[in-house]
């Protein structure tokens, strides 16, 4: 007979600390990390993807083989030592797991349920696998893998394999002998043309990455072979949180869920990767903890932004570049990228529901209002099925709108369609075309209304501790395309729009890009040639002179010349990026939710995605321990690390601190620039926000801030001290004094 004690209680990660492993920095270089990472205060190490990969590959997301933990960063042996030695330190570790692709590799063989796929087509075991209609690739499985057209590339057959370049390809038994067009119409595949993938590709992809094969973990036995690994390091203790990468590409993510959720009990903490829309919750009838936080990072960047300021730059910027509203970018860019970047998917999609609905499938996707809709979902969004009804005809959406409810198979490649479709017209075009103020230009966010009011983040937070507790809050990731520091500065300009009239040349949008990337980055080691390759991208991911795939080489060739020498902000402006820095850091550290801290952000972290977020991480270990022996922080990046060292060790020790949600008001002249909230047993976050603008007005003058009952006491940082310290306060405190050194405070409740 079991007692209540016997139960395993659910693990729920006091914060995690992300690692990006790869070649660079293996299992071992993590476990020479541990002993600083204890330090910090974080109770749980989240390691990037660790099952085998594409080699050499800098991320881990192109997994080859599901049975293997990855050679190149130590293998099995390596990973278990790490989690033994962090173990040792009180940590834990969170896994990276990667259910909705796998790789196509150079070799190809790496992949063998693929291989195996392509030697003996439909009728091999490993067929269920992968999501290929070989109806509509004529019985073959179109590989676009080519340079150029096939007549003009150079394929020869070598005994059992056909060879092209470093590349293989399996021969359907009994074809070798044959001549080279017989033997190429005889396999299960058809190698092609890498650009035949837009309009032919007949295989689910990872949105339009064509190296990406989708995986069908919604059949038990798929589930099963690609997941036994990730589940035996679980039972073995090995792991002890799984987050899930890219949900909304399953083709039933709540059913996934449920079964992931049976496969590791109860004890594993587990977070998704979902993108929320501003309006959207995720479902609450999930068996997860939570999300892995892009919907926080979207309210912590948003009360720091000025919502008149941001207003001024949207017009000076429309002026100044004539692109069209926000609304308008995302629609021309859904549309372009359905048509264009996934048509092979439209197509796939139009084939099951028939020539009568194909312009309304396409129109709805376009008008869907987030990333996707769920099996079970009653319909679709009433506002989605207006617009496309308005282009498309009403009795087409509502044929559309039927088959989605009564066909699951168009539903799941529609769900599995529109998530792809809003992410790369959104994240991958729309973000780089509209870009008034880059800080709002965020996974999760919404640019045509960066700003959020105090009370929706209190109200978020609120909701969050209500409803998802356990939920992952992020500012940094290894997909954010301006880390939290740099967005800390570009949202200063929504209290300063002026400082854009600097922005100058033929291209009017690239140059207001560029200087806002550059303002953002500032004067940093390499901040030219960093500030070149990102300027680069986001010429490439809008789409509006060049591309990834269609490339204008002599505009290419101008881009660098738009990155200005490095560009530090006007010292008066360089105090808000501080209040910034430092409140975002507070909030994200204090507010609901399990915070990650990505590597190396608890110091300042000022990195762009491209060619920034794939580098090692450096860790300020000899900065933690002077503030440890006593020293004061000697500038903002070390007055964030001591803030972060004393939230997340406050976190580690006195859990009970962080429960429960109460916003609390400012009273007095300067108030609306005071965001503060209790956590009733015992700790008060207070934070200074638009602070450029509250000198301006006179500063917080006699503003003061009522307090919770009790003696409250200043945490003291600045000493990367975890308990109380200086003067206490009942009743109420005066907000010159307790923000006169910083511009953020915590208070402990001391009696």
């Amino acid at each position: 007979m079991h007692t209540e004690s016997d139960v395993p209680k659910p693990v729920t990660p006091a914060s995690t600390y992300r690692l990006q492993l790869g070649p660079r920095f293996t299992f071992a270089a993590a476990g020479a990390a541990v002993p600083y990472l204890a330090s910090l205060g974080v109770s749980h190490l989240h390691l990037s993807p660790v099952l085998e990969a594409v080699p050499g590959s800098a991320h881990g997301y192109d997994v080859t083989d599901h049975t293997q933990v990855r050679a190149e960063l130590g293998g099995e042996a390596g990973l278990r030592e790490l989690a033994g030695l962090a173990r040792e330190h009180g940590l834990g570790v969170v896994l990276d797991i990667v259910p909705n692709h796998m790789a196509v590799p150079t070799p190809l063989r790496l992949n063998r349920p693929l291989w195996e796929v392509l030697r003996n087509g439909p009728d091999s075991p490993y067929a269920r696998w992968f999501d290929i209609d070989w109806e509509a690739g004529g019985g073959q499985l179109l590989l676009p893998v080519l340079a150029g057209p096939v007549e003009s590339c150079a394929l020869e057959a070598d005994g059992e394999v056909l060879r092209y370049g470093e590349q293989e390809f399996p021969l359907r038994e009994g074809t070798g002998g044959l001549d080279l067009p017989e033997l190429l119409a005889a396999q299960w595949y058809r190698p092609a043309w890498w650009r035949e993938a837009r309009t032919s590709l007949n295989y689910r992809r990872f949105f339009t990455i064509s190296e990406l094969i989708g995986v069908r973990v919604e059949d038990p036995e798929v589930f099963t072979a690609t997941h036994a690994k990730v589940l035996e390091l679980v039972r073995d203790g090995v792991v002890e949180g799984l987050r899930i990468d890219h949900v909304d590409g399953l083709a039933d993510p709540q059913e996934y869920l449920r079964r992931l959720r049976s496969a590791v009990g109860g004890r594993c903490w587990v977070v998704v990767e979902k993108i929320l829309a501003r309006q959207e919750r995720l479902p609450p009838n999930w068996p997860v903890a939570g999300t892995t936080g892009y919907d926080a990072l979207h309210r912590v960047d948003g009360v720091f932004t000025d919502p008149d300021g941001s207003a001024e730059l949207a017009q000076r910027y429309a002026e100044k570049t004539g692109v069209p509203p926000w609304e308008r970018t995302a629609a021309a860019s859904a549309r372009e990228v359905l048509t264009g970047d996934l048509a092979a998917e439209l197509a796939a999609l139009e084939r099951l529901a028939g020539p009568e609905l194909k312009e309304a499938v396409t129109e709805l996707l376009i008008a869907y209002p987030v990333y996707r809709p769920y099996p079970g979902d009653p319909e679709p969004a009433p506002q989605a099925l207006e617009r496309a009804a308005a282009t498309a005809g009403a009795a087409a959406v509502a044929g559309v709108r039927d088959l989605l409810l009564r066909d699951p198979a168009f539903a799941a490649r529609f769900a599995q369609t529109s998530a792809a479709l809003r992410a790369k017209s959104l994240e991958d075009r729309a973000f780089y075309r509209y870009a008034p103020l880059l800080s709002a230009t965020e996974v999760g966010g919404d640019p045509g209304r960066p700003a959020v009011p105090v009370q929706e983040f209190h109200s978020y937070c609120a909701a969050l501790e209500r409803n998802w507790p356990a939920s992952g809050t992020v500012l940094s990731t290894h997909d954010t395309k301006r880390s939290a520091d740099v967005r800390a500065r570009i949202a200063v300009l929504s209290q300063a729009p002026h400082l854009m009239d600097g922005a100058a040349g033929p291209d009017p949008q690239l140059a207001w890009v560029a200087r806002q990337t550059a303002l953002g980055l500032g004067e940093v080691p390499q901040a030219a040639p960093r500030l070149a390759e990102a300027l680069l991208k986001a010429v490439r991911e809008a789409g509006l002179r060049t591309s990834w795939t269609d490339r204008d080489e002599a505009y290419e060739a101008g881009v660098a010349g738009y990155a200005p020498q490095p560009l530090d902000l006007p010292p008066a402006l360089a105090g808000a990026a501080r209040a910034n820095l430092l409140g975002m850091a507070l909030l994200h550290l204090a507010m609901p939710g399990v915070p990650e801290v990505y590597q190396g952000s608890e110091t300042e972290y000022r990195a762009l995605v491209d060619p920034d977020n794939r580098r090692p991480a450096e860790f300020p270990h000899r900065a933690l321990a002077r503030l440890d022996a006593g020293g004061a922080p000697r500038d903002p990046a070390e007055e964030k690390l001591a803030l972060t060292a004393a939230l997340l060790r406050l976190r580690r020790d006195r859990a009970d601190l962080f429960t429960g949600y109460a916003p609390l008001s400012a009273r007095g002249p300067g108030a609306e620039h005071c965001l503060a909230f209790a956590r009733p047993r015992g700790l008060v976050a207070v934070a200074t926000r638009l602070s450029h603008r509250l000198a301006g007005a006179g500063g917080w003058r006699d503003t003061v801030l009522p307090l919770p009952p009790g003696r409250w006491a200043p945490l003291t940082p600045a000493a990367g001290a975890n308990g109380p310290g200086g003067d206490a306060y009942e009743g109420e405190v005066r907000l010159a004094g307790l923000l006169g050194a910083l511009p953020v405070g915590v208070l402990l409740r001391t009696g």
